[in-house]
């Protein structure tokens, strides 16, 4: 009975989503409410398979599916629905854990779940980036790591996603300490998470972690990274030791920065852990010198043979001499040389981090100084100069891609006129020696020409006549031509006089609205009665002297565009006959004088 009722939920919930005509915010709470009502009628029931049936019938329905498009839609879209969204997110994160999907497991596992994750993370960054929905953060990095704890194969596309990384640079201490937070509930929730994952993903998440060490002063965020490689080592045991010497200097770090803040005992832990995998380094360093020494030595001896073997052949000898400190040298140069890019990498990775932290600093500090109705502005002027550097970019390397594949073509085409010129050339050659030489001898001049007689002529025109009136053309004749002639130039006339009178009364409506907003502006700046004066009142009577004042602007603006470099105008072409956008921006740079319309707008 119980299973009946769950599919009737399931049922009635799809036909609700199938059938109602609405939107993103509705659609989330019909589906946040549909889900809790089916999971806690599966989860009263006392079969212990109840939930994972209901779970499948869920994702069999296409019910999970419907989800997934609406985390993924962009912030302004959802506006106002962000604590939805958020139990949205959790509660379709519990669908995904414990499906039984037999015959469907590849879909399941390689294109559901890797949606499913990415509309996570996606909506996980667009709640970093508000300040009123931090508080929402925490549930959704819960639902990932619930998530990740069932389905460890999502690990590598998490560390390597862009909206993790997203998070990650995000500056603010409680966004990085819910991050590393999420980490240790995953490996913690489950025993076996880590051992599943590779050295590259153990790698990447050890490289996180130390980058919040490194670049967080908060102690929250440094105990929270500190306990999480506690806790990676735990698990993994010998197998983090080589690891971390891939990052050299890290106990010096952590003594330094991290000692002296309540946590002493964790930090001398890791730096034990740290030290004991540099002894076992040296360990093996020590090893391998011996083995080294011991090739050196067998080496010198064996060369020693040979040499009394050979002592004849010096030049054999030397020969080989030359070649071995040659190679030697080259293994050498080579070693060096791996080492010199081992470390320009790790320069230029540490000074990228510390040039996008400066730079990102140096953006917070110009928005504190801008005022607060300004920010928008700024932001999106910023957004807008990088999608026109992307765009000039891509456009110049287009071009020149397209110039490259049509000089190369029209080579081809020339080089192939040529080839078939002369090949024509010396076929026509050949065809006119064949025909001179087939030609019958010309015969001889003679004075006067044949022709018809004046009777033949007069029978001929007799019967042209004759099948000219027995054969009558169906087109229309000259007449009708005429008369519709004259009904097209009317037709065309009228449609010509409404088109001039539609753009004159255009042009009255946009004079109107200009009007307007020069006396909205007016009355905008206007100071109050108690200071107005004569000149005030009759700049309200006659605004021709603040609209030629504005003009005036206007039209200094636009010569100082026109005197600018024809490099700085490349970038603004295309932008400058957009459209709408481009009017707009105008707009707002004469200071609302421009009314924008078609091609011919009102400049006042």
């Amino acid at each position: 009975m119980m299973k009946e009722e769950a599919g009737a939920l399931i049922s009635e919930l799809k036909q609700k989503l199938e059938d109602a005509d609405l939107n993103p915010g509705q659609k989330m709470v019909l589906l946040s409410h549909g889900l809790h009502a089916v999971l806690n009628s599966a989860s009263v029931q006392l079969d212990g398979g109840a939930l994972t049936r209901v779970k499948s019938q869920l994702y069999d329905s296409g019910v999970l599916s419907q989800c997934v498009p609406l985390l993924s839609l962009p912030a302004s879209r959802l506006q106002g629905h962000w604590s939805a969204a958020t139990n949205l997110a959790h509660l379709t994160s519990s669908c995904c854990v414990g499906v039984d999907v037999r015959g469907q497991s590849e879909a399941f596992l390689s294109l559901f779940l890797p949606s499913v994750m990415d509309s996570l993370l996606s909506l996980a960054s667009q709640l970093m980036s508000r300040a009123e929905c931090v508080s929402l953060l925490k549930t959704m990095m819960d639902a990932i790591s619930c998530l990740l704890s069932a389905h460890t194969q999502l690990t590598p596309q998490v560390l390597n996603s862009v909206h993790y990384e997203h998070i990650q640079i995000c500056e603010d201490a409680t966004v990085s300490l819910r991050c590393v937070q999420m980490w240790i509930q995953t490996c913690t929730a489950s025993r076996t998470f880590l051992s599943s994952l590779t050295d590259d993903s153990v790698l990447l998440l050890l490289n996180d972690t130390i980058g919040q060490l490194a670049f967080s002063s908060n102690s929250a965020v440094g105990v929270a990274s500190i306990r999480l490689m506690l806790v990676m080592a735990s698990q993994l045991g010998p197998r983090l030791q080589p690891l971390f010497l891939s990052f050299k200097g890290l106990d010096s770090l952590l003594d330094k920065d991290w000692r002296g803040r309540g946590f002493d005992q964790d930090v001398d832990q890791l730096i034990s852990l740290i030290q004991s995998g540099a002894v076992m380094r040296i360990q093996s360093e020590v090893g391998t010198e011996r083995v080294r020494a011991a090739c050196v030595v067998q080496a010198a001896w064996r060369s020693y043979q040979t040499r009394r073997r050979v002592k004849s052949l010096n030049r054999a000898v030397s020969v080989l001499q030359r070649r071995y400190r040659a190679r030697r040298r080259q293994e050498q140069e080579h070693r060096e040389a791996q080492l010199w890019e081992e470390e320009l990498k790790y320069q230029v990775c540490v000074r990228r981090l510390q040039a996008r932290r400066a730079f990102h600093l140096k953006q917070r500090r110009q928005l504190q100084l801008l005022p607060p109705e300004q920010v928008q502005s700024y932001l999106q002027e910023c957004e807008r100069q990088a999608a026109v550097v992307i765009q000039s970019s891509w456009r110049g390397f287009r071009e020149r891609r397209r110039y490259n594949t049509l000089q190369h073509t029209l080579r081809e085409a020339h080089t192939q006129q040529q080839a078939a010129r002369t090949l024509q050339t010396a076929v026509r050659r050949f065809l006119e020696k064949r025909r001179s030489a087939r030609a019958p001898p010309p015969a001889a001049l003679w004075i006067g020409q044949e022709g018809l007689t004046d009777s033949q002529r007069v029978e001929l025109k007799q019967q042209v006549e004759e099948y000219i009136a027995s054969h009558r053309s169906l087109r229309v004749s000259p007449e009708e031509c005429a008369s519709l002639h004259e009904e097209v130039q009317l037709l065309l006339q009228a449609e010509l006089q409404r088109g001039a009178q539609q753009r004159r009364e255009a042009q009255r409506v946009e004079a109107l609205l200009a009007c307007m907003h020069t006396q909205l502006e007016l009355l905008r700046d206007a100071p109050p009665l108690s200071a107005a004066t004569v000149t005030d009142a009759e700049s309200f009577l006659s605004p021709s002297g603040s609209i030629a004042s504005r003009a005036r602007d206007a039209h200094n603006t636009m010569l100082q565009a026109k005197r600018l470099p024809w490099w700085r105008t490349l970038g603004k072409l295309e932008s400058a006959i957009s459209g709408p956008a481009h009017l707009q921006e105008l707009e707002a740079e004469l200071g609302g004088l421009y009314i924008g319309g078609a091609a011919g707008g009102l400049q006042l």
